[in-house]
């Protein structure tokens, strides 16, 4: 690897820039957090204090002015501004990466992932999901044939956040393409499609349950795959008892797994990778178990050792993608199938219908 690091731009020092992507960029081999772009100046205070070699613009074009100092552009702000920023940038001959989702239609997505494909550039969407310890169990589970033919995928994403926190992630404006379905449901959606393949039929509901509030917090969604697999998804931030993480029924066994990977909650804590040698790892206690014909909760199955957590390995993916010309971790196309299922599944929960893809 070249002894230069590739300078990275970041757009947004929120949640998704502060706690996940400023530490992953920061940390991995082969990349340099270069700038911070935000307006407003206790974030700005923030990001000296946590990197104090970085600097700080005031508004996504200060930093495009200057594109070609920079090597890659990631895209952290309000998922309004996902398209317009990975366009400009784009067109300013920046790779990106966007956080998820990569827009608020498919179609978009789509045009965005031709006009990098147009530039010679790549365009990669934060599905850092994909990363997380169940998840990268149950796929070593499933390549050992651990579970037999899969029948059904349970996963949820739930929380008991009975009040509203307000923001843009809760408007009711579709403009800033908030809500669960789009939040918390573009993680599983994507996780469900890498496991099992293209869907065929999407069905959906969708509820407003807190007061005040103005959008999705509580929505199912139920997913036909073309493998014959079916998914039931749940996002909610209204689940007073919150259900397995994971449940996966097969024709061999069953794989149950409750709790939350630690990755996101050691990063709020201020933990980075590397800081550790237990980095994504959690304690015997929370494994999943496998089995069949008993519940895990009276003891039915065997515990699995969960496979520690990786977020470092998505940003060690892109490096690698522009310096070797390895394989984009997330494609936009990747993206835009699932924004199909999401597209999908706004239409079933509102009109009552089952959509066919």
């Amino acid at each position: 690897m070249s002894a230069t690091p590739l300078r990275v731009g970041l757009v947004g020092y929120g949640l998704a820039g502060s706690v996940f992507h400023a530490p992953l960029i920061a940390t991995t081999e082969g990349l340099t957090l270069d700038t911070v772009v935000t307006s407003n100046p206790e974030r700005q205070r923030q990001a000296r204090a946590e990197h104090p070699d970085v600097r700080v613009a005031a508004s996504p074009d200060e930093l495009l002015a200057r594109a070609g100092d920079l090597d890659l552009l990631v895209v952290a702000s309000p998922n309004k501004t996902h398209v317009p920023l990975a366009t400009a940038a784009l067109k300013a001959g920046l790779p990106v990466v966007v956080d998820k989702p990569l827009a608020g239609t498919a179609a978009e997505a789509r045009e965005l992932a031709a006009l990098a494909e147009e530039r010679g550039l790549l365009l990669s969407v934060f599905q850092n999901r994909r990363w997380d310890n169940d998840f990268l169990t149950l796929r070593r589970l499933l390549e050992d044939g651990e579970l037999g033919d899969v029948w059904r995928f349970e996963s949820r994403f739930e929380r008991w956040r009975p009040q509203t926190k307000g923001g843009w992630r809760e408007s009711g404006d579709p403009a800033e393409i908030g809500g669960l379905l789009y939040d918390l449901g573009s993680h599983v959606v994507d996780q469900a499609l890498v496991l099992f393949g293209p869907v065929t039929q999407v069905y959906a509901e969708a509820d407003v349950r807190r007061p005040g509030a103005e959008t999705d917090d509580d929505t199912f969604l139920a997913l036909t795959h073309a493998n014959g697999v079916r998914s039931h998804l749940y996002v909610s931030a209204t689940t007073a008892q919150l259900g397995p993480r994971f449940r996966v029924l097969g024709s061999k066994a069953g794989y149950v797994k409750h709790g939350l990977d630690p990755q996101e909650a050691a990063l709020r804590e201020g933990r980075r990778p590397g800081d550790d040698a237990d980095w994504g790892t959690e304690p015997e206690g929370l494994y999943g178990r496998l089995g069949a014909g008993e519940s895990p909760v009276t003891g039915g199955g065997s515990p699995v050792p969960t496979v520690p957590g990786d977020y470092p390995a998505y940003y060690a993916a892109v490096t690698a993608a522009l310096r070797d010309g390895g394989p984009n971790p997330v494609t936009a196309l990747e993206a835009a199938a699932a924004l199909d299922v999401l597209e999908a599944a706004r239409r079933s929960a509102r009109d009552g219908v089952t959509v066919t893809l």
